[in-house]
């Protein structure tokens, strides 16, 4: 969530306001709220002395003024009756709205996302009705932030779209630009366009708007990531440091060395990756920022795990892993907020539409003589069967609800579990398994050279290759077994009641069938994946022990030449199956599959 401050509106004051004159004092409080915190707190000290000599209006827009300074200061708690009071009583709609947008941004800092959602469906209804454009634009702004949290990319870029028509250039312009822009970078259906970030770049310097501008480069520079260009996106990254860090925002701050460390890391420079891992984690974890806390504490997984500390990786997985569900909880939430109000209005709607029609028939009842029996009776048939169509929909509207929240446990290419999913299942069936004392084995699968694939063949192959490697692992799963997408190219198999050895055999055979060549494809191609095993029988139940101990397998997998099985057995040499072409002594990594229990 943005400051408080960013989406606050500009008020132009005019000339300097002559002592006495409260309109004037009014609006040059207004438009230094956020540029001149000191001068605005003594504004409102004067006004607040004088009310007696303020108009009804001049009197509500004072109260708006002191509602907004107690939640930027940030006691909440007092700020939100002070909006509602506001938004209840004040005569002007413009004040009213503005008020609606303050509050809507203090709820989603709280994480009261469907009391906000319901105040901006309001809100938007009331648009049409708003004549100030500084109202407008607090409203339209809070909108499509709230809704690029959920996900509602479209509709957020659409919002920011009316922001611009009303503000090309200047300080608001800067906040639709960049609000369009990262709207446009989320949702990642097309290349970021480099023309028009430039401008909304532009557009924010020429005003002094560096945290918007400065977020836009921070788009920019993930995108380059994301296309390999890891050089460009520490140059970036680099040269505009200093300014982000001078803003002491630190949500933006924890992002760029979150980006700085993950970029350092993909260039094998391991000293400054975990010194920006660190930055990131030191400041996220005062500030509750749970995105770049969880890229932090996986990279510092990453980083002791490649230095051999396995205590320290296992501590900093486990961080990662709560983190991480913190992480998803959230974005969830947002998203099922969303999705729970856009349903309660539709059912509304369809409410006030049968009872409409509930209205009709017992007028036209109560209307009914002799002589209009029959033509009467035809169309009580035909409001009859409205209502039934009505029914009908509403009962649609409540399988929709309960198919998106299957959605929401599912991932969007594979359709098998998603990481947050998968944790859930599997950790409940640990816990079956130690109450009856039967093991379990833990089985991490990662593409091989995927990266190569997506970069040769684009992501369309690549999307192809993920999800035939996953129907190929589901011909050999069974139906107790837990299956999921952990992330990118790396998925995850708990074999519940399964011994070593046979989790060896298993990952064997799925190993082989995903690197067997694919027939009748466009593109030929043949795929390999890596896989590393961890039990129940070495690790304990717990499913964190268990990843980093079959993470470490896989890693060794990697390491000595992929498509290939190996299995984590703790102190001993760890187990594995090598390639199809050849197997080694079972005193090697690559050694001969054998049941470790023998």
């Amino acid at each position: 969530m943005l400051l408080l401050g960013l989406f606050a509106g500009v008020v132009s004051a005019g000339t300097t306001p002559q002592p006495g004159d409260p309109a004037a004092l009014l609006a040059l409080a207004d438009s230094i709220k956020t540029s001149d915190h000191d001068g605005f707190t003594n504004l409102l000290k004067q006004l607040n002395q004088t009310t007696a000599g303020l108009s009804n209006e001049q009197q509500w827009y004072l109260r708006y003024l002191n509602a907004w300074e107690t939640g930027y200061v940030g006691d909440i708690e007092k700020a939100k009756p002070e909006l509602r009071d506001v938004i209840d009583g004040a005569p002007d709609i413009d004040f009213r709205m503005r008020a609606t947008a303050t509050l809507i941004n203090l709820l989603g800092i709280e994480h009261r996302y469907q009391e906000a959602f319901g105040l901006l469906d309001q809100a938007m209804d009331n648009l049409p009705n708003i004549t100030h454009k500084d109202a407008r634009f607090q409203v339209l702004a809070e909108s499509s932030q709230l809704l690029i949290q959920a996900g509602q990319y479209d509709l957020a870029s659409t919002y920011a779209d009316q922001i611009i028509a009303d503000y090309p250039q200047g300080r608001n312009g800067c906040i639709g630009k960049f609000l369009k822009v990262h709207a446009e970078f989320l949702r990642g259906t097309t290349p970021v366009d480099e023309a028009q970030s430039q401008n909304a770049i532009d557009t924010c310097d020429k005003v002094g708007e560096g945290i918007p501008a400065d977020s836009i480069r921070r788009d920019m520079a993930s995108f380059a990531m994301q296309q390999g260009k890891i050089n460009d996106a520490i140059a970036l990254l680099v040269n505009r440091y200093p300014h982000v860090v001078s803003y002491q925002y630190l949500d933006l701050t924890s992002e760029y060395d979150a980006l700085l460390a993950q970029a350092y890391w993909k260039t094998n420079d391991i000293r400054r990756a975990e010194k920006y891992a660190l930055d990131t984690a030191d400041i996220a974890v005062k500030s509750n920022f749970t995105q770049p806390l969880s890229v932090a504490y996986q990279l510092l997984f990453q980083i002791e795990q490649q230095k051999g500390d396995m205590r320290d990786a296992l501590a900093y997985h486990e961080k990662y892993m709560e983190v991480d569900k913190s992480h998803l909880d959230d974005t969830r939430e947002k998203a099922l907020a969303y999705q729970i109000v856009r349903q309660q209005v539709e059912a509304k709607k369809i409410q006030l539409e049968t009872l409409n029609k509930q209205n009709q028939i017992l007028q036209l009842q109560q209307a009914l003589d002799l002589k209009q029996v029959e033509t009467s009776r035809l169309y009580i048939a035909l409001l009859l069967t409205i209502l039934a169509s009505i029914a009908f929909w509403l009962y649609r509207l409540k399988r929709s609800q309960l198919r998106f929240m299957r959605l929401a446990r599912r991932d969007g290419l594979t359709g098998i579990f998603n990481r947050q999913h998968f944790v859930d299942e599997a950790e409940q069936s640990l816990r079956y398994a130690a109450k009856s004392l039967r093991g379990a084995c833990l089985i991490l699968i990662d593409m091989d050279h995927f990266k190569q694939i997506n970069d040769t063949h684009g992501h369309i192959v690549g999307d192809h290759v993920l999800k035939q490697a996953v129907a190929t692992c589901q011909r050999y799963l069974h139906s107790c077994d837990v299956f999921g997408r952990l992330g990118g190219e790396e998925f995850g198999i708990l074999l519940p009641e399964c011994t070593p050895s046979k989790a060896l055999d298993r990952a064997e055979e799925i190993r082989q069938a995903i690197n067997a060549t694919p027939d009748g494809d466009s593109v030929p191609l043949v795929i390999s994946a890596s896989f590393g095993i961890a039990s129940t029988e070495h690790h304990s139940y717990d499913l964190r022990r268990l990843l980093v101990a079959a993470d470490d397998a896989l890693y060794r997998a990697k390491r000595h030449g992929r498509n290939r099985v190996v299995m984590n057995i703790g102190d001993s040499v760890p187990a594995a199956h090598g390639s199809s072409q050849d197997r080694k002594d079972s005193t090697d990594d690559g050694g001969q599959c054998t049941d470790p229990a023998a």
